[in-house]
């Protein structure tokens, strides 16, 4: 795996070590639990795969030009690794209620598919934008891991907050 993704996947699984099914499925009112914040990222990872393979099979890249927005979005997430919160999951990326218990290690194997897939784009077409992202427009392969770097970054502080509110002895153990 691209050392990227390596640390994307080292992330999450420090952040969820020795959360139980139960600790993973609680939440607070309103708020997702980590099983549906990890969900959610499995979301992107299996979409960011179909979405490339697609790529492959077409044999050219699906980008779009970039937009000045696309350009200035990407500078802020990509750039300078800063992800804004409060912005509301897109509709496809929502949690389902996947197994609160299966959801980690279906990220592991996610990852290294997702992995596959943008080595096989840069590969075959470079350092070229390959396709769109929703909302920060046309990546490179390269763009591609730092987007799920610094979305898993993101969200995996909200799993260390869910984890110490689930446990906090375990949690300032480091557990």
């Amino acid at each position: 795996m691209h050392p990227k993704v390596e640390a994307t996947w080292k992330m999450i699984e420090q952040a969820t070590a020795g959360m139980s099914a139960e600790d993973m499925a609680r939440h607070p009112e309103g708020k997702w639990c980590a099983a549906e914040v990890v969900e959610h990222l499995l979301i992107t990872y299996t979409a960011t795969n179909a979405g490339l393979r697609k790529v492959l099979a077409k044999g050219t890249p699906l980008a779009r030009r970039p937009t000045l927005k696309d350009l200035a979005l990407q500078f802020a997430v990509l750039g300078v690794t800063y992800f804004p919160t409060g912005r509301k999951a897109p509709a496809a990326t929502v949690p389902k209620g996947l197994d609160p218990a299966k959801v980690v290690p279906a990220v592991s194997q996610a990852l290294p598919d997702m992995d596959a897939a943008i080595t096989a784009c840069e590969t075959k077409f470079g350092k070229v934008r390959i396709a769109d992202h929703p909302v920060l427009g046309p990546l490179t392969a390269e763009q591609w891991r730092t987007f799920h770097f610094v979305h898993a970054r993101h969200h995996m502080k909200q799993v260390e907050r869910l984890k110490a509110m689930a446990s906090p002895s375990r949690a300032r153990a480091g557990a």
